[in-house]
């Protein structure tokens, strides 16, 4: 359980998330910031002249500025941040003029924006948006395979048989689109991406794969892939996230007792995992020098395991509970930033193991961490 010292402590820190994030909003008001470089945000909503571009506008995490301005919304109830939450959305819309920049994860553009627009005002443009944004997920559905294709071709990749374990955080979406539309196309195609994942990704020890290859034409598992881990076969703790607050999502929508057992089994091997210290490298199986951290690893798991801490018996709380606090109070004492004068919040975050960057600051970090924060309080608005 929450002991009061702890919704005091977790009172306190959201205190000075929102004294920073009132200050760095209006600062950042007109962009859509992927991180802070140097302390100050960039911004991914520059005009691009190609069409194809898949690192701008397009950008996966592009929904989670969007995402914190209605975290401090629902918080605070300040119609500034609605206001401020909204510029993201609407330029977002220019992902769908451009159409070839966008993969998989239209999720994580659309529900953090126009999901949580609709959701907390019911905003008719919103779900437009977002009933759109669904529809061009679910045409990613592939029968053969019976998965959800993530990336187009990149590079010389042939990536028509690619399914990532990160989508289980874009089918959301379409549970969104049945549920607003009583059209159960959406949610069954969200189950059969999920089941797949559930027998291909997930190994016998809890640990996850992050890129499986399927045939394309024919279905079945052609390869596995390392992908943003230490190589194949290792554990992406990222990774190992997406799949624990993942399946508690869908189990959510569903009530499927698979989804759930599945969360559990990946949150007991992370839990075994987790450092003495709290603090979560970028991969369970990498080399023990150099020491490369992931904070959003940390944020997103302590996310799973206290949604999974609402749905079992009272004497398993603890277990779930306890491991969330852990790894928030060693971010909070020694990963965070609440510097008004810097952009960013959470610190030492990772794209990838082989990453030339590594310990930077990411907005998709300081949004999850600010989600957990307030799923400790027990006030939060699932985004999800």
């Amino acid at each position: 359980m929450v002991t009061d010292n702890d919704k005091t402590w977790a009172d306190s820190v959201i205190q000075r998330i929102t004294n920073k994030i009132e200050v760095v909003s209006e600062r950042s008001k007109d962009k859509i910031p992927a991180k802070a470089v140097d302390g100050v945000h960039d911004d991914r909503s520059m005009e691009t002249l190609d069409w194809n571009d898949d690192d701008g506008i397009n950008w996966w995490t592009n929904g989670f500025w969007g995402g914190m301005m209605w975290l401090m919304y629902h918080e605070t109830k300040e119609e500034k941040y609605a206001d401020i939450a909204r510029v993201s959305e609407k330029k977002l819309d220019r992902c769908f003029e451009y159409y070839y920049g966008l993969h998989h994860d239209v999720g994580f553009m659309w529900l953090p924006t126009a999901v949580a627009d609709y959701r907390l005002t019911k905003n008719p443009e919103a779900r437009r948006r977002a009933l759109h944004a669904a529809n061009l997920l679910a045409g990613r559905f592939n029968p053969a395979g019976k998965f959800i294709r993530a990336w187009n071709n990149v590079g010389e990749d042939d990536t028509r048989g690619w399914a990532i374990i990160d989508c289980l955080f874009n089918i959301p979406l379409l549970y969104w689109a049945s549920e607003e539309t009583a059209d159960p196309r959406f949610k069954q195609i969200a189950m059969i991406h999920a089941d797949t994942v559930m027998d291909t990704f997930i190994r016998p020890d809890g640990s996850v794969n992050h890129i499986v290859e399927f045939d394309p034409f024919h279905g079945g598992v052609v390869r596995t892939y390392g992908g943003q881990g230490y190589e194949d076969g290792s554990s992406w703790t990222r990774g190992q996230t997406w799949a624990l607050y993942g399946f508690v999502i869908s189990y959510l929508h569903s009530e499927k007792k698979e989804y759930l057992d599945t969360a559990k089994r990946v949150a007991h091997y992370f839990m075994a995992n987790i450092p003495e210290n709290g603090i979560i490298p970028v991969d369970f199986r990498q080399p023990k020098e150099p020491v490369w951290e992931d904070s959003i690893a940390a944020a997103v798991a302590a996310c799973g395991l206290i949604e999974i801490a609402k749905l079992v018996g009272e004497y398993e709380k603890d277990v779930y509970i306890n491991a969330a606090i852990k790894m928030l109070k060693a971010l909070e004492q020694s990963r965070c930033n609440f510097d008004c004068d810097n952009d960013g919040i959470l610190q030492n975050c990772t794209g990838a193991y082989h990453s030339p960057v590594k310990h930077e600051n990411f907005t998709y970090g300081d949004f999850y961490f600010m989600e957990a924060m307030f799923k400790l309080k027990g006030e939060d608005f699932f985004i999800w």
